[in-house]
């Protein structure tokens, strides 16, 4: 299995128990299996549920196990790439739509939060978005009046502003509301918690080894332990590029990200980060920061183009500390040490779109790869995509990020 992370984690932490689900042990028939419990399938699962669908969850290791212990709990309708960007690759109406599709999801998230047991800490946030350099403000400004001209809730902040509010300087800011941050990994605990209660089965330690199409049109998966799952439907949400996709699609671009969570901070001086924002930049790799509820500060950036995690702790700790230093040089007052540590795998797609549809060789088979920084908020737009697609046939955002666009082709 391929390890996603390594290093000391933060979220793992903050579960006061960790719910459990036993493997598969009989055959069975489902409406729709879905292959992997992270964060992606777990809402899948949620959805299709709570909505009269009979789901399946099938995850070879724990759920959320995965990258879902090292997601940082940013949702942002910002991506990585800027709308003024995506609008010159996919043209306005299809970006826009896109980027409203990412505000929404920011929202239906909170909704599901709501219906949690546990609490996921889902808190609405805005964001600062700041120019890394003066070469950097011009785009951003386009970046902002593109935001504003298409109905997006966003301002722009000029120096004096910014340093009105925060104790550093930048040439330039974009404001935007509607973002929030969650714990990730008490969010997918608490999905998955909701999802076997609104009727979805969850198996953990069962690995899907291989897959056939019967004579009836119906899916037949098998277990590492010889049991036959059948279903009407299937859908990989695994992470990234299942076997079944080698070779169809363009591969996406792997990286490791660094990440820390410093000790909690003197509430004193967290009042010098006004309104706990997320703070971000145009820079790429960029640096992230954000708080969390308990007054600590997460970190993180300094990309690579590497797919494997940093094992060793001199290598990683040289990442951590620049981190560090990138911390203190916008708020020299936090001083708390930092408490954990993390390098973690990442997945980008070439046009830094998710990967979200029915496999075109494979009717009935679809996928769910949420590549990129925006992975949260990937996947609640993809779990009602497929959820349409499933049950209508089309979905308005389906050919926007669908496996026949073009940009993924071979």
């Amino acid at each position: 299995m391929k390890e996603l992370h390594s290093g000391h984690l933060f979220w793992p932490t903050t579960l006061e128990q960790q719910n459990t689900y036993p493997p598969l042990s009989e055959e069975l028939h489902v409406q729709v299996a879905i292959i992997g419990g992270g964060m992606s399938g777990s809402m899948c699962a949620y959805e299709f549920a709570r909505k009269g669908m009979s789901a399946a969850v099938f995850e070879r290791d724990t759920l959320a196990g995965g990258s879902t212990s090292a997601n940082t709990g940013l949702l942002q309708f910002s991506n990585d790439v800027m709308l003024c960007d995506l609008i010159d690759q996919i043209g306005r109406q299809a970006a826009v739509q896109f980027y409203s599709a990412c505000v929404d999801a920011v929202r239906q998230i909170g909704i599901i939060a709501g219906d949690l047991a546990t609490n996921p800490h889902y808190v609405p946030r805005s964001s600062l978005y700041y120019a890394s350099s003066e070469q950097d403000l011009p785009k951003l400004r386009k970046e902002y009046e593109t935001l504003r001209q298409n109905g997006f809730d966003v301002s722009f902040w000029e120096p004096d502003t910014i340093l009105k509010h925060f104790p550093f300087r930048r040439s330039g800011a974009i404001i935007t509301n509607g973002d929030a941050e969650v714990n990730p990994l008490r969010f997918v605990q608490g999905v998955a918690h909701a999802a076997a209660a609104y009727g979805a089965r969850l198996y953990e330690h069962t690995d899907v080894i291989s897959y056939e199409r019967a004579a009836n049109g119906k899916h037949l998966l098998t277990t590492a332990d010889n049991h036959v799952i059948t279903a009407d439907h299937v859908i990989y949400a695994i992470g990234y590029e299942p076997e079944e996709l080698r070779g169809q699609l363009i591969k996406p671009v792997m990286n490791r990200s660094f990440a820390a969570v410093t000790a909690v901070q003197d509430k004193d001086k967290l009042l010098h980060w006004y309104n706990q924002m997320f703070i971000w930049e145009t820079a790429r790799p960029y640096l992230y920061m954000r708080t969390t509820l308990d007054g600590r500060i997460v970190v993180g950036g300094l990309d690579e183009p590497n797919e494997h995690p940093i094992e060793g702790e001199q290598e990683r700790s040289k990442r951590i500390s620049k981190l560090h230093d990138k911390l203190t040089a916008h708020f020299p007052m936090l001083d708390a040490p930092f408490e954990f540590e993390w390098s973690a795998t990442f997945g980008e797609s070439v046009d830094n779109l998710p990967f979200v549809g029915e496999d075109p060789a494979q009717p009935g088979v679809y996928y769910c790869l949420g590549y990129g920084g925006n992975g949260t908020v990937y996947s609640m737009i993809a779990t009602n995509i497929l959820y349409d697609l499933i049950k209508e046939g089309h979905h308005p955002l389906a050919d926007i990020v669908g496996l026949k666009r073009p940009t993924l082709q071979s």
